[in-house]
């Protein structure tokens, strides 16, 4: 047991893998963490296609309203309106994570999805639509915090990166979706309207599959519901590992008892290591976005044909190629993730051919790195602020593109992106820890590490001086 083996031993670590090598779970091993994670998944594939399909509705939305067709401004705000919804989704969803659980906060996102897309469909004219974008944008919002909280907190330690990662091929396999769609529909009447209004069947499929799943056991047995936590753990980890994360879990409440941890918003940056914890999971997450993805993803087919590509039909195609890229990417970063590690597929992701190596290292591990690196206690608050961050930096990056191409050229708006691409390396090797394999308490242990190692080094030359 846990209790005999001491911390360094914890279930899941390496260590403990070591020792008991028949106790480690493997990817496909359990049908139950798979089903689970793909249905939290769906959260992600809507996130995706809600995100990737608005790039060729706008093509025919154009059409259809000559005065969009004519403002750059206009098309920047269709777009973004979605990007302003899921900030708000961010900021409230990580309150209602921690305060509701996963499965409520997941709820919240599907009617999102379902009224938004709804109205959207039906929309008479371009001011609904914003409306409709900005409901979708709270679904998304929720979305990107709830689906990799959830499958973190029912993967083993082992295969968590390869989980969360699965998470964003979901999300990447909903852009590739939208674009297929999108081409799909290019000669069908209402072309954008179906384009948008289809977000509400996956939506309503995972609606009806909440019913049946269970709630995140970490979040069960941090709120003192551990009968409910022990039955789900008990799907997931055979005995006798089911007792040892039991008894790391019972450690950790034990020990939140007796500081009487109270969250609060102010301790994220007055507590050292949440506060560089904070700097690490947001920071790669402003990065994901400022190396261009979002203008990738939102406008390809405007950018296909700025460069020449006049047919919407020729657009939609190469932009149909190019999510095809970044899918491809994503299902090589769930292999890596997990052997490569976080850190080196980041650095690979900065300098490759870009939407190929973006797909597999920084287009998973950001969301990978915040739904893991936060104490229990603070992580639905730090990853929906993390969240918030990204989603700023893609209404900043979605807003102002088109408007920069258009006024310096589109050949020096992407230099611009390389020279962010070059900082992006520098934040990774400076800021980030390598988290693969480890549990959530070794996580934890790495910030309390950087955050008093160097205190302690001080007070320990400045009692030698004084002595």
């Amino acid at each position: 047991m846990v209790a005999d083996m001491g911390m360094s031993m914890n279930a899941g670590t390496s260590d403990y893998l070591k020792k008991y090598p028949e106790r480690r779970i493997s990817f496909f091993q359990s049908s139950y963490i798979v089903g689970v994670s793909f249905a939290a998944g769906i959260g992600g594939l809507l996130f995706g296609y809600d995100t990737g399909v608005i790039s060729g509705a706008l093509l025919y939305i154009n059409e259809e309203f000559e005065y969009v067709k004519k403002s750059y401004l206009l098309q920047e705000i269709i777009v973004s309106m979605a990007l302003v919804g899921a900030i708000f989704g961010a900021a409230i969803g990580g309150y209602i994570n921690d305060v509701f659980g996963r499965r409520i906060a997941t709820i919240i996102a599907d009617l999102s999805f379902i009224i938004g897309s709804v109205i959207m469909a039906l929309a008479p004219n371009p001011m609904l639509i914003i409306v409709g974008r900005f409901l979708v944008g709270l679904g998304v919002g929720f979305a990107s915090i709830t689906a990799p909280l959830y499958i973190a907190e029912v993967s083993p330690s082992e295969i968590r990166g390869g989980l969360v990662s699965a998470n964003c091929l979901m999300i990447t396999g909903g852009q590739f979706l939208s674009y297929v769609i999108n081409y799909g529909l290019t000669r069908v009447p209402g072309t954008w309207r179906w384009m948008l209004g289809l977000a509400a069947t996956p939506a309503l499929i995972q609606l009806v599959l909440m019913i049946f799943l269970p709630e995140s056991p970490r979040w069960l047995y941090h709120k003192n519901r551990k009968e409910e936590a022990t039955t789900v753990l008990s799907k997931i980890y055979p005995s006798p590992r089911l007792e040892d994360e039991i008894a790391i879990l019972e450690d950790h409440l034990e020990q939140e008892s007796k500081n009487k941890v109270k969250v609060k918003f102010s301790d994220v940056f007055k507590l050292k290591e949440i506060r560089l914890a904070f700097i690490c999971g947001a920071g790669l997450q402003a990065f994901q976005q400022f190396v261009g993805i979002s203008v990738i993803m939102y406008y390809s087919p405007i950018i296909i044909q700025m460069a020449g590509f006049k047919s919407n039909e020729s657009a939609l195609f190469l932009s149909l190629v190019v999510s095809a890229l970044n899918a491809a990417g994503t299902i090589l970063g769930i292999y890596l993730i997990d052997i490569a590690g976080r850190k080196s597929l980041l650095l690979e992701a900065c300098l490759g051919v870009y939407i190929l190596f973006f797909a597999p290292g920084m287009g998973p591990v950001p969301w990978t790195m915040n739904s893991e690196i936060y104490p229990e206690e603070y992580r639905g608050l730090c990853a929906g602020m993390s969240a918030t961050v990204n989603w700023i930096s893609s209404v900043i990056m979605s807003t102002s593109f088109l408007s920069m191409a258009e006024g310096i050229g589109l050949g020096q708006s992407f230099l611009i992106l390389l020279g962010v691409a070059v900082l992006a390396i520098v934040f990774v090797i400076i800021y980030m820890p390598e988290t693969k394999g480890l549990t959530f308490e070794e996580v934890a242990d790495i910030w309390n590490q950087r955050a008093y190692e160097k205190d302690k080094n001080i007070e320990s030359i400045v009692e030698k001086a004084s002595a």
